[in-house]
């Protein structure tokens, strides 16, 4: 079984969450679009029935047909509204869960320049250690030769 370091495991845990984070973000900004687009199909479907009845009244139209002109017109109103709603809620949403992802984005690069820290630090004591090391082994070298020529 390898043995992971605690960095790595945080990463992971930090990726993991990011990930989830931005499926999620991917799944509001589709529930927002999806939203504003019923918006502005009720939008334009009202216009267009008024749009109609402007003609209509031009070419005469009894009372009845006002006021089921009226009618829909009203009932079309309460959905656009409704519809208003749902596309505020999703914007609230969408605006929350952009937070959500960049909080998760910022704490997953700072684990992973905490990491590259702590891997350059390890590499110069890696470094040293060899220099260290290498100087040792110079040193030894040059007071067994200058032993040998003295001796």
């Amino acid at each position: 079984m390898t043995r992971k370091l605690p960095f790595a495991t945080l990463i992971e845990l930090a990726q993991s969450r990011t990930d989830t984070a931005t499926r999620l973000l991917g799944q509001l900004q589709n529930a927002h679009n999806s939203a504003a687009e019923k918006l502005e199909l009720l939008l334009q479907y009202r216009q267009e029935y008024l749009d109609q009845l402007e003609i209509q009244m031009r070419n005469g139209l009894v009372s009845s047909q006002l006021h089921n002109f009226q009618h829909f017109i009203g009932t079309l109103d309460n959905a656009i509204e409704q519809q208003r709603a749902l596309t505020q809620q999703a914007d609230t949403r969408l605006a929350h869960g952009r937070g959500d992802w960049q909080d998760n984005k910022r704490r997953l690069n700072s684990f992973d320049t905490l990491a590259e820290r702590v891997s350059q630090q390890n590499m110069m004591a890696l470094s040293k250690r060899e220099q260290r090391d290498s100087d040792e082994h110079t040193s030894r070298q040059f007071y067994q030769r200058t032993h040998l020529l003295v001796g």
